[in-house]
């Protein structure tokens, strides 16, 4: 039977797979950093002590932009833990003399570079990849691609065992590599924590909050949030222009709501990921118009490919009260300077779940937070 993880048996089993190393891809080094912190830490005093399980890496170009991985100490017989970061834009490189930034596209290539230089050397090879890349792409209407989908299919014929991302878009891509190991993790304990944390007058009962779902597709993540705090649960649903399409979708024509009354209650609206930050800020309006009280809104992946401009004006015309974000993903300086801001830090949840699977531990307690919640809200009260 396998032993429930914490921080104190983590390195003292002896039924670990394999010795444990981190690979950063770029633009993860900071994350990748905190992970081994917490993974370091759990380990002195222990068989398993290392003063950094992180392996240097590097992905370099030619000018005319072909590239190559190299890995720069040896992982034979080693357990290793690639993390990678495809929504990170702030890596560049140069193509013909030309500055060029990172795409989703570039990163992927470079992750399948470094996992054909650990190839036939590591034990096991596992991709951490918070961000799932195509993961937006996960369905096919008419002649369309199937990026996630292929990508997953990809990376198994490459030798990845297990793959651990968060908050995907839509979790049933796993189908695709039903004989791959593949962990969606929702990090609600830890949001919830840094919402309390961050306002810590708001009340989580039925009074005086209320859950609201930005749409259909994000019912089940605001319904666990509804659930674990006891509160009402509403939505919007979007109403679209299926005749046209503008930047890659179907243009939304109205957002229509579902649900009690919010009046003079705080509003918590959760999703995946803010991308142009419109639709989440329609909601607001709407909300508003309908005498909420606060607004609070969160997404795994706060990505802004729009700016920051319109979160700040709604942020000073009292329209949203907070923006929550997790650090899974790039975040720019400006974004985090924000007052609206609040940074979600996920590094240490990820260090739990690494450190089970190299030990062969169960990680169900992990992945299911609920406990945690419930005393968390033990805690409050």
């Amino acid at each position: 039977m396998s032993e429930i993880i914490t921080s104190e048996n983590i390195f003292h089993s002896e039924s670990r797979v394999a010795p444990l190393r981190l690979l950063p891809m770029r633009g993860t080094e900071e994350l990748t950093e905190k992970i081994n912190h917490y993974l370091t830490s759990w380990a002195a005093g222990s068989f398993y002590a290392e003063d950094t399980f992180i392996v240097e890496s590097d992905c370099p170009r030619f000018s005319s932009g072909d590239g190559k991985g190299i890995i720069k100490s040896s992982i034979r017989g080693d357990d290793l833990y690639i993390i990678i970061d495809v929504g990170n834009y702030d890596c560049d490189y140069k193509l013909f003399g030309r500055k060029n930034a990172m795409s989703p596209d570039d990163h992927f290539q470079d992750l399948k570079r470094i996992i054909q230089a650990a190839g036939g050397k590591a034990h096991r090879i596992n991709v951490v990849m918070p961000l799932l890349y195509g993961g937006r792409q996960h369905r096919r209407s008419y002649r369309e691609s199937l990026d996630c989908a292929w990508a997953l299919q990809e990376l198994q014929a490459m030798g990845v065992q297990n793959i651990l991302t968060f908050d995907a878009h839509d979790p049933r891509v796993q189908n695709a590599v039903p004989l791959m190991g593949f962990d969606n993790v929702m990090p609600t304990y830890q949001v919830l924590k840094c919402l309390f944390r961050a306002f810590p007058d708001l009340k989580a009962d039925r009074d005086h909050l209320t859950i609201i779902s930005p749409d259909e597709g994000a019912m089940n993540r605001n319904m666990y949030y509804s659930s674990v705090l006891g509160v009402d649960l509403g939505m919007f649903y979007k109403r679209r222009d299926y005749s046209r399409i503008v930047n890659g979708r179907n243009p939304i024509v109205a957002h229509e709501y579902l649900g009690n009354a919010v009046e003079g209650k705080d509003v918590f609206i959760a999703d995946d990921i803010i991308s142009s930050g419109e639709s989440m800020l329609d909601i607001a309006y709407e909300l508003k118009k309908r005498n909420a009280k606060r607004i609070f809104t969160y997404a795994t992946y706060a990505i802004f490919t729009n700016g920051l401009d319109t979160f700040d004006k709604a942020y000073a015309d009292g329209i949203i009260d907070g923006v929550f974000g997790t650090n899974l993903t790039y975040r720019t300086p400006e974004l985090l300077s924000r007052p609206w801001f609040h940074d979600v830090d996920v590094s240490k949840y990820i260090a739990y779940i690494i450190a089970a699977l190299n030990h062969d531990m169960s990680a169900s307690v992990i992945i299911d937070p609920h406990e945690k919640i419930r005393q968390l809200l033990a805690d409050r009260k």
